[in-house]
């Protein structure tokens, strides 16, 4: 580990937003963290909604969510401690008392958290895991676990670079009977065409530095509101879907405009 890493570790170890578990540091005899279904009360110290940002990275749109409203409690969630010190410095820097970061694994988000505890839940630019199906926030898999923590009928929002995972979501939302609010493939065309109701508003109010280089390289965003409706059962794509011909998380490659 690099120096300037291992000094950001430390740091992060003083900041008072962060919390940083994984699995083997969970309760033992029930698997859940302390906090769950505390965070209002132990650290927001108000009623209001708490949202969640999954694959946060460096935190940028969790502190510019937390800025934009202020009525709302935010929660930036990855396992990437050394980008996630970059927005929970912001934060203190800035004194945003709504806006916390927690270091654990997406795929036990439900051992942090009560029954209904969570509003909503944005997910922005993660990596499509083209090969996995598991491993998309998007799956069914990741539905059964929001559903545990998240209210009935709270919001889920999409917003991706990715046509592979864009087309995912989408035949997984049109075999799960999930209401969606919204959805486009070219959120900005929409602005430019004078669209402005709420759902592209919400969605297009703030832009990360990658967002603002895949749209320099002639990517279009993609963005998808939806509602999860509380399912016993679901039903996980089987469609082939064509693979994206670039990495969206790589920084080093030509990327080719979409026709």
């Amino acid at each position: 580990m690099g120096k300037n890493k291992l000094k950001k570790f430390m740091e992060m170890e003083t900041f008072d937003n962060v919390f940083q578990c994984g699995a083997r540091e969970l309760l033992p005899e029930t698997q859940v963290y302390p906090m769950a279904g505390h965070w209002r009360e132990q650290y927001f110290h108000n009623d209001n909604p708490i949202v969640l940002e999954l694959g946060c990275g460096r935190g940028e749109y969790t502190v510019g969510l937390a800025q934009k409203y202020p009525d709302k409690n935010f929660i930036g969630v990855d396992i990437k401690g050394a980008r996630m010190w970059a927005g929970a410095k912001e934060a203190i820097q800035k004194g945003l008392k709504n806006v916390a970061f927690l270091r654990t694994n997406i795929e036990i988000i439900s051992s942090f958290f009560s029954s209904d505890e969570i509003d909503e839940i944005w997910i922005t630019f993660c990596d499509p895991q083209m090969k996995k199906a598991t491993k998309r926030l998007t799956s069914t898999y990741f539905m059964q676990r929001y559903q545990q923590i998240v209210k009935p009928n709270g919001i889920i929002h999409l917003k991706t670079d990715s046509p592979f995972l864009y087309t995912y979501t989408t035949e997984m939302l049109r075999l799960n009977p999930y209401p969606i609010l919204y959805t486009t493939d070219d959120l900005y065309a929409n602005i430019d065409n004078g669209e402005s109701n709420m759902h592209v508003l919400d969605a297009s109010a703030l832009q990360t530095h990658y967002e603002k280089q895949w749209l320099d390289r002639g990517l279009t965003i993609k963005y998808i509101k939806w509602q999860l409706t509380p399912l016993k059962e679901w039903s996980e794509p089987t469609i082939e879907i064509e693979k994206d011909s670039y990495r969206s998380y790589g920084r080093n490659y030509t990327v080719k405009a979409e026709p």
